[in-house]
């Protein structure tokens, strides 16, 4: 399904001119070597562009981004091999650059059998033709020594950055007039790599598992790049390496039976998508790659508003103004398609819509998940979920980004969320299904180790409990709860904020030292808290002794004055909501107290 959709989307991508014509490639360049008449280079011209990233302080930082260049077909044979108009510096140049020093001699002799591959075959491509920058690059093949450019001033220039930068060839004084973009140069190379095609001695002719048609198939897929993690100079999704994965005396990708048409359009499009910031996030070490079958981008935007509460069209506010307004829709038992559309403008929310994670493993890339499902629908289900994770009455959009850094421990940097739980999440948010209990087990378990009970962890504890036990809670204290554990989470607040109130800020309090304890054996915990709880309650005014023995009396009778021996997980997860709704009624009250004290 997933070669099928990506070639679909080359054939959107093709109407609108977004994707390179076959024989050419995307080459990213950072700089132009501009040649005199005689071949000597006058100077070489950054054509880096200038890009701001917001960081989190809210300040700007600068960075050089490459520019796209259009060239002839890049080779992806392993050794040395060039192309015709070379990028990449060791063969244009026949220098590695070590320790600050240019060398045109290291032990394999690779910089100088690289250069000298260059020369040749760029030599007889352009044989007999003629123009300024042909001339002139022509001079450069016949005239540039590598042994006497040790010191060439415009490449120590570049300094360490030009082993991994990229370069094309201009005129001097013409900047814009570029060797791989002259007419004669482009006609030269479509009649080759024409021919190259047509006489290739080894084709198999077979049904594309893709079209279904008979067809040339392909023997080796094209590398894809931009994948996080992966090898910079791409990985492929379709690949047979080793006589054991052979089938019917078939090797390489010969098994895979997809034809090069296909494989040039499958490889295209996901190179596209994975170019463009747009239709892609990372989480951890998964990139999630999404497209629309549409040639409109917003789609993806709004994909990318409601996985991470950013947007490169609207700003924070706007972004979460149309997360919060979808959250209120979803109280609704149904959203109706008029809303939809009124919602999502001109979206056309029948239109088919694509989720694929990769991960880079060794030179292949591995598809962990693969989502498909109407617009539409996931509009609904994403409604369905900012709703599921709301705790409090003060709702605000919640981003799959947020909960996955609460599911890991704030004082490591270097733990990661488990990759399979992430997966399952998303499935359940894009589907609708019932959410992994791995989430709640995890939530549970933070909340308990490191004592940190926020809005995220809890609103996602309460959306397991919701949706997959079927038990719905207000979003503020709810006092006609008698859910045994839910009440002994608000009792544990209320002894935890009287002991505050008695002897004030300490620097362990009763929940660092019996928080986790009282969650699981109620039965264990509290009957000693419950003790101290009467010291602390002799240091407290008349007012607040009664006010206190009030609200702990009606928890208490609530209980039937008994506490459950064992609490289950869900049942954990059902205390802990109990105590941060009992706790977040405290600072409401003591907020309005202090407005009317204003």
């Amino acid at each position: 399904m997933l070669i099928k959709a990506l070639c679909d989307y080359y054939d959107i991508l093709a109407r609108n001119g977004e994707v390179l014509p076959e024989g050419y490639s995307n080459v990213s360049i950072r700089y132009k070597i501009a040649l005199t008449k005689d071949g000597r280079i006058d100077q070489i011209i950054d054509c880096q562009v200038k890009e701001l990233i917001k960081l989190k302080n809210d300040k700007f930082k600068e960075r050089l981004l490459p520019i796209d260049a259009v060239m002839p077909k890049r080779t992806e044979k392993p050794g040395i091999d060039s192309n015709i108009i070379e990028h990449r510096p060791t063969y244009i140049f026949g220098l590695n650059y070590e320790n600050g020093a240019f060398t045109a001699e290291d032990k394999t002799g690779k910089a100088k059998k690289s250069h000298d591959d260059f020369v040749e075959k760029n030599l007889e491509f352009i044989q007999d033709m003629d123009s300024p920058v042909i001339n002139a690059f022509r001079e450069f093949l016949s005239s540039w020594n590598p042994e006497d450019e040790l010191e060439n001033e415009h490449l120590l220039g570049l300094g360490k950055i030009y082993s991994s930068s990229n370069f094309v060839f201009c005129l001097t004084g013409e900047p814009d007039k570029l060797l791989h973009e002259d007419v004669l140069i482009k006609e030269k190379w479509e009649k080759v790599y024409g021919n190259e095609q047509k006489n290739q001695d080894e084709k198999v002719i077979a049904q594309c598992a893709v079209s279904g048609e008979k067809a040339e198939i392909a023997r080796i897929h094209s590398k894809i790049k931009g994948v996080s993690g992966g090898l910079s100079t791409g990985s492929v999704l379709i690949g047979f390496n080793n006589s054991s994965e052979n089938s019917y005396g078939n090797d390489q990708s010969y098994n895979s039976n997809v034809s090069r048409m296909a494989m040039q359009k499958y490889t295209e499009a996901f190179n596209y998508l994975l170019k463009d910031s747009k239709h892609k996030i990372a989480i951890d070490d998964i990139t999630i790659v999404f497209w629309a079958m549409d040639s409109s981008d917003s789609y993806e935007d709004s994909m990318i508003a409601m996985l991470t509460g950013q947007s490169e069209k609207m700003d924070k506010d706007q972004t979460e103004k149309m997360l919060y307004d979808m959250m209120n829709r979803s109280v609704r038992t149904q959203i109706t398609q008029r809303e939809l559309e009124n919602k999502t403008e001109y979206l056309d929310n029948n239109t088919d819509f694509y989720m694929v994670g990769v991960k880079p493993n060794s030179s292949r890339l591995a598809v962990k998940f693969l989502f498909h499902k109407k617009y539409g629908d996931i509009l609904w289900n994403m409604a369905r979920f900012q709703k599921d994770v709301q705790i409090s009455e003060e709702s605000k959009p919640v981003s799959i980004f947020w909960i996955k850094k609460e599911l890991v421990s704030p004082n490591s940097k270097d733990e990661k969320a488990n990759p399979d739980l992430l997966t399952k999440l998303l499935e359940s948010i894009i589907y609708g299904y019932r959410y992994p209990v791995s989430l709640l087990e995890t939530m549970v378990r933070r909340v308990k180790i490191d004592k940190n009970v926020n809005s995220i962890r809890v609103g996602a504890i309460k959306a397991y409990i919701s949706r997959n036990e079927k038990e719905e809670f207000k979003l503020a204290l709810d006092k006609e709860n008698y859910g045994q554990a839910y009440l002994c989470g608000r009792l544990f607040a209320v002894l935890e904020k009287l002991q505050e109130r008695a002897l004030g800020s300490l620097n362990s309090t009763i929940k660092d030292k019996y928080f986790s304890a009282a969650a699981v054996k109620p039965a264990t915990a509290f009957p000693s808290l419950m003790r101290t709880a009467q010291y602390h309650l002799k240091k407290l005014n008349d007012n607040n002794q009664i006010f206190y023995n009030k609200l702990i009396g009606e928890i208490v009778d609530n209980l039937q004055n008994e506490f459950p021996d064992t609490l289950s997980l869900t049942e954990q997860g059902k205390f802990i909501i109990g105590y941060y709704q009992q706790e977040q009624d405290f600072y409401k009250k003591r907020e309005e107290k202090e407005e009317k004290e204003k």
